[in-house]
């Protein structure tokens, strides 16, 4: 009787505290793309589609919450509990421009032509800069006179050329239309939403809320919500960009990643982490997908096991 390949995962060390978010670029011009982290010990790291270590981006004096990549990975983008957010040139590990806030940043986005940055965080409010003037003054996403959320803005995305998109611990999700700065539709859970990513390919908002996953047109588009309710609390989601058909999810309630069917059957329990599980992100090809975790550790695990691809090595290279 033989036994489908065990999923083995690959082990990028080298931060020295929790990992709290990861983010893939786009697919680049030589079919490959990068792996960026955020940690608890300041420093996010760059690394190689295979997990390699490129470089450390050094500057910040608190905790990096976010960090994401623009589209041709230029760029880098970081927010901080420094009271800060970062723009880095990828190549030199420079940081070309500090964003100073109020207080704590949790979230970060880059424009789909690199030309502006959104931040969001504690202050409740969302930002958005023009890269291109750096030093001028912010614009504001508000709802009323003061604040954007009324809980800590978790994650802004940019979806498209004019529209962004805000989750707050407030349970709501947020539309704005960049272009004249309102708000332009809402929805809302029943509990605190604990993560928000955009799946470019998929055109989805995969966002956790207490024990649920819900996949959300990215667009308002009269197009039905997807919405599951888990046997846990996941903290983070990931669908998969290509087939479409699972999705990955971290807990902070145990040490291991999770696969699930678009029906919520559980497929696989990944155990390896040595903490909880605060992330976990899909590469851009849905061939691997990333998770970092309290342990410090991200670990790269393959989608189809077995399979050569980037480090690991399957039968048809002979082993």
């Amino acid at each position: 009787m033989s036994f489908p390949p065990k999923a083995v995962p690959l082990v990028a060390p080298g931060h020295t505290r929790p990992v709290t978010h990861l983010s893939f670029s786009l697919i680049q011009d030589d079919g490959t793309y990068l792996l960026i982290s955020s940690c608890k010990d300041g420093n996010p790291m760059l690394r190689e589609w295979t997990g390699d270590w490129i470089g450390t981006f050094l500057g910040h004096k608190g905790a990096v919450w976010s960090t994401k990549l623009s589209p041709d990975a230029s760029r880098a983008a970081s927010a901080s509990a420094d009271f800060t957010a970062k723009i880095w040139d990828t190549y030199s590990g420079t940081a070309l421009h500090s964003f100073p806030h109020n207080h704590i940043v949790r979230t970060v986005a880059v424009s789909p032509t690199s030309s502006h940055l959104l931040t969001g965080g504690q202050e409740k409010k969302v930002r958005i800069f023009d890269l291109g003037r750096p030093d001028a003054e912010p614009d504001y996403l508000l709802e009323g006179s003061t604040t954007s959320h009324d809980g800590t803005v978790k994650s802004v995305v940019w979806v498209g050329e004019h529209t962004g998109v805000s989750a707050g611990e407030d349970g709501k999700i947020k539309w704005w239309d960049l272009r004249t700065r309102k708000q332009t539709t809402s929805l809302t859970f029943p509990t605190p939403i604990t993560s928000m990513e955009l799946s470019i390919q998929t055109k989805r908002l995969v966002v956790t809320s207490g024990n649920t996953v819900a996949f959300i047109p990215a667009l308002p588009t009269g197009q039905m919500t997807h919405s599951l309710t888990l046997p846990y609390s996941p903290s983070s989601a990931s669908i998969h960009p290509i087939l479409q058909d699972r999705f990955v999810t971290g807990s902070l309630g145990d040490e291991w990643v999770r696969v699930h069917g678009m029906d919520g059957e559980e497929r696989e329990v990944l155990k390896g982490h040595h903490g909880p599980v605060h992330c976990v992100e899909f590469s851009p090809d849905g061939e691997m997908y990333a998770s970092g975790s309290e342990d410090g550790t991200i670990r790269l695990w393959q989608t189809t096991p077995g399979k050569s691809y980037g480090l690991w090595q399957g039968p048809s290279n002979g082993n």
